[in-house]
């Protein structure tokens, strides 16, 4: 009967964290910055609950950090020159704070080889997405999944990329400005820890 008592702790005890390790955490609220810290020259703002960033080189990183994870999250870029990206596992590099973070980037481009749905590491394209599914003015979802090593990325619900890497383990999310005379909008960002 001890036995059975006890496995029946163990099963609920897995079953409450399991259930908390799923549940999906807001990043933004739509009506400010909180939970976030910015570095670099790009000013980030929230109109109209759209997380905004213009202006030049910069990241803002969300307070947030984690390991094993699966993210979701809308996103449009628009103007000169758009580039941008969703930074994982990323931290600011210490002997330069508003430097490119350490960390993969899911890159968010319309006009390079190296498009929307490729993985980069600091300044080196990395996963090649195998189609580009996006274009400048457009909405579009990007959703992350990493577990360990293995990182998946699905654009508009189409998985586009797919890599082993062990570089980096953990860290912070962080969204890119970067360059005068673009625009890259956020809305509807969230993340969900995927434990052991």
């Amino acid at each position: 009967m001890k036995t059975l008592k006890l496995l029946l702790v163990i099963f609920l005890a897995t079953s409450a964290y399991n259930a908390n390790a799923q549940k999906w955490i807001s990043l933004f609220n739509g009506k400010d910055l909180s939970g976030w810290f910015v570095r670099g020259k790009a000013t980030w703002t929230v109109q109209n609950g759209i997380l905004t960033g213009e202006g030049g080189m910069g990241h803002i990183y969300t307070d947030a950090t984690c390991k094993d994870f699966e993210f979701k999250g809308m996103f449009r870029i628009s103007g000169e020159k758009t580039n941008s990206g969703l930074y994982f596992r990323a931290n600011p590099p210490a002997d330069n704070p508003d430097g490119f973070p350490r960390g993969y980037e899911a890159q968010i481009c319309h006009n390079q080889d190296a498009y929307t749905g490729w993985l980069w590491k600091p300044g080196k394209p990395t996963g090649k997405a195998t189609q580009l599914l996006t274009r400048d003015g457009e909405w579009f979802s990007y959703r992350i999944k990493v577990i360990g090593p293995h990182i998946e990325f699905f654009i508009n619900n189409k998985l586009v990329m797919t890599y082993e890497d062990s570089e980096y383990t953990f860290g912070h999310f962080a969204i890119q400005g970067h360059n005068p005379g673009m625009k890259i909008e956020a809305k509807k960002l969230y993340y969900r820890e995927l434990g052991k």
